[in-house]
């Protein structure tokens, strides 16, 4: 196993990327980010979500035609679609990419969040039930570098962003 990152550090570093290695992500690996996703929080605990795992490259290169910034997708070793079952809102599909990213991130293995633009394609693709929906694809791989993490933009700093009380 990995070493893993403190939380703090981890939420600190974690940068989404459109750029990976070619190295594969153990199924060890994948396990704790389908694991981390599950355990996220959900409205009233419904955990209105499911998983789905993709590998192949021609399923991925048909789910990238389904987002309209998506071309990155068939180069990531893993990709993970949040599919919300009915009543499920985004927030709850947020939070549950969010962890999964996280999860990946503690293990250095970065990603990227996409939306499918063309619902019914990306249903379709995924062979959904007509009352569920693609929320979020989650694209997973090792970083090619540094660089390929933030594009060299620097966080907003704190002091710029937090008010107190009103505006």
């Amino acid at each position: 196993m990995a070493a893993r990152m403190e939380a703090d550090v981890c939420i600190r570093t974690k940068r989404d990327s459109r750029e990976y290695t070619g190295q594969e992500i153990t199924d060890e690996a994948l396990q704790r980010i389908l694991q981390a996703g599950r355990m996220a929080g959900s409205s009233k605990n419904t955990q209105p979500w499911h998983f789905i795992v993709l590998r192949d490259a021609a399923r991925k290169a048909e789910l990238a035609e389904c987002g309209d910034f998506a071309k990155h997708v068939p180069a990531a070793p893993l990709v993970i679609a949040v599919v919300l079952t009915p009543g499920g809102g985004a927030f709850d599909a947020g939070r549950t990419a969010q962890n999964m990213m996280l999860a990946a991130w503690a293990e250095g293995i970065t990603s990227c969040p996409v939306a499918m633009h063309h619902a019914e394609d990306a249903r379709r693709v995924l062979g959904l039930p007509p009352d569920h929906r693609a929320a979020i694809v989650l694209s997973f791989g090792y970083p090619v570098s540094e660089e390929s993490l933030h594009r060299g933009v620097a966080r907003n700093p704190l002091a710029g962003i937090v008010h107190h009380e009103r505006w």
